[in-house]
């Protein structure tokens, strides 16, 4: 501090005890030398000064001496610690945190460091400035550009990405910092690309084709793989960066054979369980589990995901990720995100569906891995992630997976031979009619699977027998689904089996037959339908009643007495009303479960009272929807069997009376449509507004913040600083009067000059008109042999003669 102190007084001068200058005028005489200073070594002393002042006072620093700064650096470049000086100072101005030394509340108040980054990314040519700086290997220079570039990206990242990416070798410039052998240089460059990469495809695939993959594998060797420390993790999030929602650079992973440089990262010791996980090792593995899941993850293309799929089994990542799910020891965390790119890898690629198949568990006797992860979904004591990982991962074992569907129904289904285990349909069926509701949810979502796009095993699981009591007969699956939902008091526990009914029911007439056959099956679905209180979902309950209903007559074959297609729709016109129950089947689609259910097919939820629909339940219901309604309009219009010229002579009233008015509605929606464009035509025109008044607010902003620096110097000035505000001149009045007199003045005289010069051309061309019809009179009279006198001759006659 004694140091800082002597350094001040040899800048400044001296000051007498009793007339201490103030922070605001301190700075202004730093920046003053700064700008004044012939010799380096004062401008060099000032700017340290600056630096050291310029966490505590950077509103004055920044305020005064952003413009001395960049000029500093462009013309003392040479000069490697003035121009780092500079740097910091820079970094620390523009920062989004807020310093210790710094008045904490006006920070808050103002943003100080995003109106500061805001104001030096005016000038693009100060990022290039930077770029430049980024080039110098003095680290005093390198370090401060590094953390000078990620404080601006912090701030306003899409504006430094866009002057960035037209930037000459910009993004060159950036990669050449992975090379660093200073750690601390090369660490903050990670930070800063990371940051670069975000929602910004152009910047991802620039970075990716600049050798980025194999910077940072090598960066994540050198640190020892996933039992590195944070580095590992930024490299990782880095290579996330690059590939999440970007084919291209997944393209360039695949085909480059970065896969294959994985598998290092998946090598588990043998004394693992002893050695235990550190949490910065849980970090890093999470991360590369979300790295294979970028590449195969259903959002990519169909090409993409089968390419990277066969890459993984080829390089035996696949049978890594099986041994990690197997492995004793492994956190919950880890072992949950295991299952879920287990189930992805697999996902709809048959031959590594059937390799998953075989995996085994490490028990005595050996179980199937699909068993035992069952065992996991329907058991209440596991954790609510790990089992929804699991449905997820089963799910994916049975997309478009027919050998895999069978082998599920296949263990339900009568059999000779005598099983001693738990079997896969064993475990959904005890889970489906368990007292935990979410088992029910879980099961019935599972089952449901084994039905898509099958009619086969739809027909073979209604071959499925349950015996509900001790000597009583047994009765089909499909019958005691339809009587447990009957009973069962839990919205979730009818959420599923409602669903599985759905799945079950669509495009199978038989299947249909069998639950109208159930006794007060159609009675429950109408008293649901027709409802009209809800609440804590209860909406979804209905709707999903209202769907089983339209498939039941949609898919009726007319095999059940009293419940044929023409029945039914009658039950629903005259129990429930036709617009009741459009309502209330179109609400499934606006509610925002839906919505969720319907984005990903993935299950995410933090809560399990979250779990209500599932997504190839959305798609079905997307697709028979509008033919549902479609049906039942039909089948109301057989019902009554009338047509227009049916109808007698008051029905033919009524219905033109209708006619008449549909017409006049229409036209009122004609015009409310004119009105609607006026409308968003002044909404363009107000936005448009709108955008000009926020450019002229920002150049207030930057000239009010200059304003409260230059105002701090002044105490006087203290309390309109501390309002935010600069009072407005009072306006003379007696001058007003005087921009409207001279006003008035002026038109009076622009209206007259108008008129003369009006007048001007007017005489202008009656003299022309009357010089040409002289000139033809003169030239006719010498014709006829007259001599007709020149008064222009003459004058020059007379002038000969004078000379």
């Amino acid at each position: 501090m004694e140091y800082f102190r002597s350094g001040l007084k040899s800048v400044l001068g001296t000051t007498t005890p009793g007339n201490q200058p103030t922070d605001a005028e301190i700075v202004e005489r730093l920046f003053s030398r700064v700008s004044t200073s012939t010799l380096l070594e004062d401008r060099r002393d000032a700017c340290r000064a600056i630096k050291a002042l310029s966490k505590k006072n950077r509103l004055e620093v920044g305020a005064q001496g952003l413009d001395i700064l960049r000029q500093v650096l462009e013309l003392d470049r040479s000069d490697c610690e003035i121009v780092g000086y500079c740097l910091d100072t820079l970094c620390n101005i523009t920062s989004k945190e807020t310093f210790e030394e710094e008045n904490e509340n006006l920070n808050r108040q103002i943003n100080v460091g995003e109106q500061f980054t805001e104001m030096f990314l005016k000038n693009p040519e100060n990022v290039t400035l930077i770029l430049g700086f980024m080039e110098e290997y003095d680290f005093r220079v390198r370090w401060p550009a590094v953390r000078l570039m990620t404080s601006l990206v912090a701030s306003k990242p899409k504006d430094v990405q866009d002057i960035i990416l037209v930037s000459p070798m910009g993004v060159s410039k950036l990669m050449d910092l992975l090379l660093e052998n200073r750690e601390v240089i090369r660490n903050d460059a990670l930070l800063l690309l990371i940051n670069l990469t975000k929602s910004n495809a152009n910047m991802q695939k620039i970075v990716a084709f600049e050798n980025a993959f194999d910077r940072l594998f090598d960066i994540i060797r050198g640190e020892g793989w996933t039992d590195g420390g944070i580095v590992v993790e930024d490299g990782l999030l880095l290579m996330l960066n690059l590939l999440r929602n970007n084919n291209s650079n997944i393209n360039f992973f695949q085909e480059g054979s970065y896969l294959q440089r994985i598998a290092p990262m998946f090598e588990l010791p043998p004394n693992l369980e002893e050695i235990g996980w550190t949490p910065q090792k849980v970090s890093n593995f999470l991360c590369v589990l979300q790295l294979v899941r970028t590449v195969v993850s259903p959002n990519n293309s169909a090409q993409i995901i089968t390419a990277c799929q066969k890459t993984l089994r080829n390089t035996n990542l696949l049978e890594a990720l099986c041994n990690i799910l197997m492995a004793n020891g492994v956190p919950a965390d880890i072992l949950t995100e295991t299952i879920n790119t287990v189930g992805e890898v697999i996902r709809g690629n048959l031959t590594n569906q059937e390799y998953f198949t075989n995996v085994l568990a490490p028990s005595n006797p050996p179980r199937p891995a699909i068993v035992v992860l069952l065992m996991s979904m329907v058991n209440e004591k596991q954790p609510f992630t790990l089992r929804c990982a699991v449905l997820y991962c089963f799910e994916c074992f049975l997309f478009k997976n027919e050998i895999g569907q069978e082998l599920v129904v296949q263990t339900l289904l009568p059999s000779n031979t005598a099983a001693s285990n738990l079997s896969m349909g064993q475990i959904l069926c005890s889970g489906l009619f368990s007292k935990d509701h979410l088992s029910n949810w879980f099961s019935a979502v599972a089952l449901s699977h084994c039905l898509i796009e099958n009619p086969a095993q739809k027909e073979q699981l209604l071959r499925v027998l349950l015996a509900t009591s001790l000597g009583s007969q047994p009765v089909s699956l499909l019958h005691q689904c339809a009587v447990y939902l009957q009973h069962t008091s839990k919205l979730q526990a009818k959420l599923g089996v409602l669903m599985l009914l759905a799945q079950w029911m669509s495009h199978s007439s038989e299947a249909v037959k069998i639950f109208l056959n159930v006794p007060g099956s159609m009675a429950y679905l109408t008293a649901q339908t027709s409802a009209s209180e809800f609440d804590n979902n209860e909406e979804l309950l209905q709707g999903l009643c209202a769907f089983l209903m339209g498939l039941c007559v949609l898919y009726n074959d007319n095999s059940v007495q009293n419940y044929s297609k023409e029945n039914l729709s009658q039950l629903v016109e005259k129990r429930v009303g036709i617009d009741t129950y459009c309502k209330k089947l179109v609400e499934i689609s606006r509610h925002e479960v839906y919505a969720k259910a319907a984005k990903q097919p993935q299950i995410k939820a933090k809560h399990s009272s979250e779990l209500l629909l599932e997504f190839e339940f959305c798609k079905l219901l997307k697709s028979l929807e509008g033919v549902i309604i479609q049906a039942l309009g039909v089948q109301r219009d057989l019902s009554n069997g009338m047509s227009e010229l049916s109808l007698n002579e008051h029905e033919n009233a009524l219905l033109l009376q209708y006619k008449e008015l549909i017409r006049d509605q229409d036209k009122k929606l004609q015009e409310s449509q004119k009105t609607i464009n006026n409308l968003q035509k002044s909404i363009q025109d107000l936005e448009a507004q709108i955008k000009e008044l926020h450019e002229t607010s920002t150049q207030l902003t930057d000239q009010n913040t200059l304003l409260k620096a230059q105002l701090a110097v002044n105490p006087s000035s203290k309390s309109s600083l501390e309002t935010n505000e600069i009072p407005p001149p009072a306006p003379d009045v007696h001058l007003l009067e005087k921009i409207k007199k001279l006003e008035a003045e002026n038109a009076e005289k622009d209206e007259e000059l108008e008129r003369v010069r009006k007048d001007q051309d007017d005489l202008l061309e009656v003299l022309t008109d009357q010089d040409l019809k002289l000139n033809s009179f003169k030239q006719r009279l010498r014709e006829l042999g007259e001599t007709v006198e020149d008064p222009d001759s003459d004058n020059n006659s007379e002038n000969e003669n004078e000379s």
